[in-house]
């Protein structure tokens, strides 16, 4: 099965499509994106646009997800930024926190505030 992104006009993912590998398979066995998008563009009458996405992460980074954008540029989908401080790693286009989680065992909690981890007790 295959996974399309339906987008809006900003690029926002609203929606995740599961697509049937037989729509997305050209006569030569061959996989092509622009079938799923013409398939999903026929059948919802033009309404949004669509990006291929991989459940393995083989391309465009990560799975897409409700709420997240596909960076055209970037060629990739990246999640929404979960605090101010926090930073877009480019090889993963994921977000770090400016200090790296305690791994102790422990459950911590991001302080935006302090830009730190908390100890939840």
């Amino acid at each position: 099965m295959a996974h399309f992104a339906t987008l809006d006009n900003k690029n926002i993912v609203t929606n995740v499509e599961v697509v049937s590998d037989a729509v997305i398979t050209d006569s030569d066995g061959n996989e092509q994106e622009q079938l799923g998008i013409d398939f999903l563009t026929t059948l919802y009458g033009g309404v949004g646009f669509y990006k291929q996405t991989s459940y393995n992460t083989s391309f465009r980074k990560n799975f897409a997800a409700l709420d997240f954008t596909y960076d055209k540029a970037r060629n990739a989908f990246i999640p929404p930024k979960p605090y101010p401080s926090w930073t877009l790693v480019e090889d993963t286009c994921l977000w770090k926190a400016p200090v790296t989680l305690p791994d102790d065992g422990k459950v911590y909690d991001w302080n935006e505030a302090t830009t730190n981890w908390v100890e939840i007790e």
